[in-house]
């Protein structure tokens, strides 16, 4: 474990400040975006959900079947 002779020397992080925080500046953004984009295809799932429920066609039914050989 590192140990800090002050709290300023902690958040200078040995002159690479810029590195570490930027790193987690740049992880946090990204988790953010994750989020969003997450958040984003679930609506579109549920509205096309909801779409296919107002049309009669179960949402579970493919398209067409695919024909392969017999087992």
């Amino acid at each position: 474990m590192m140990h800090w002779e002050s709290w300023a020397a902690f958040w200078q992080m040995g002159g690479r400040a810029g590195f570490v925080w930027g790193s987690y500046g740049a992880l946090a953004l990204l988790v953010l975006a994750e989020c969003a984009a997450l958040a984003r295809r679930r609506r579109r799932a549920l509205r096309r959900l909801a779409a296919l429920d107002r049309a009669g066609r179960p949402a579970d039914k493919p398209r067409r079947q695919r024909e392969g050989p017999a087992s």
